[in-house]
């Protein structure tokens, strides 16, 4: 077996140790040791820009002049790149990352996977928290908010992410929309729970499943599309309840 080689680590403050690692041609991206996401395994991040982004894609009849889009996680680029990809041009597409390492993997070894993603002149890379980065936003900022931060709110990367599925900071996301805004989840799996926090907000969910890879028989993941309820008006609160099965992308 091909070994790994390591490129680079990043440890944030309460200990947490993100690394990238190569081999052979793919990349991996390590949590604490564990494999979080890889370059062979994109399908389901790649899915949340083309359901999240769909309203505001270029040719759509609902498409603004500007299109102004949010994505929580940089990750290895693939929903950055797809992203891009849908929208066209004009448009502004910023990415909240918390690891300034990350980001310059992005812009070295992840190169000749993605190209220069992050010196596409509709890139706008905001380092930093994503909760500390969407509450100083006025309302009517996005049309779009493409959010993969943890597997589920149970299964969380760091405990500080707790804040970004409170009552409170949903109401925060809901007003940060524009009017036809969509804020859109990756989750590993169903999570009942959150979606009822979702439709309290005032949100409709839309639950989708999500392959790991194009060809993969059985969808791994779950994307929860979400709009403002009264956009909805025919759609109910109960959305499209897709079944995912239990298995989880350690994130």
């Amino acid at each position: 077996m091909i070994p790994y080689e390591d490129l680079g680590e990043s440890r944030i403050d309460d200990g947490t140790v993100f690394s990238l690692h190569r081999r052979g041609k793919e990349f991996f991206l390590k949590y604490n040791g564990s494999e979080l996401m890889s370059t062979n395994h994109t399908y389901s991040e790649q899915m949340l820009s083309e359901v999240g982004c769909k309203h505001i894609q270029l040719g759509a009849t609902t498409r603004p002049a500007h299109p102004k889009v949010l994505i929580g996680g940089l990750g290895l680029g693939f929903t950055l790149k797809r992203a891009l990809e849908m929208v066209g041009r004009p448009a502004t597409v910023e990415v909240a990352e918390l690891m300034p390492p990350l980001i310059e993997w992005n812009r070295t070894f992840l190169v000749e996977y993605n190209g220069p993603l992050l010196e596409d002149p509709r890139t706008l890379i905001s380092q930093g928290d994503l909760f500390d980065l969407l509450s100083n936003k006025p309302n009517a900022s996005y049309d779009a908010l493409l959010l993969d931060i943890d597997n589920t709110p149970d299964d969380l990367i760091t405990s500080e992410n707790a804040r970004l599925y409170t009552p409170t900071f949903l109401q925060k996301i809901l007003n940060i929309l524009t009017p036809g805004g969509k804020v859109s989840y990756w989750l590993s799996e169903p999570a009942p729970k959150f979606k009822k926090l979702l439709e309290q907000a005032g949100f409709y969910v839309e639950e989708l499943a999500a392959k790991q890879h194009e060809k993969s028989k059985r969808a791994m993941h779950c994307i929860y599309v979400c709009s403002r309820e009264s956009a909805n008006s025919s759609g109910g609160k109960r959305g499209n309840d897709k079944k995912s099965n239990n298995r989880k992308r350690k994130r």
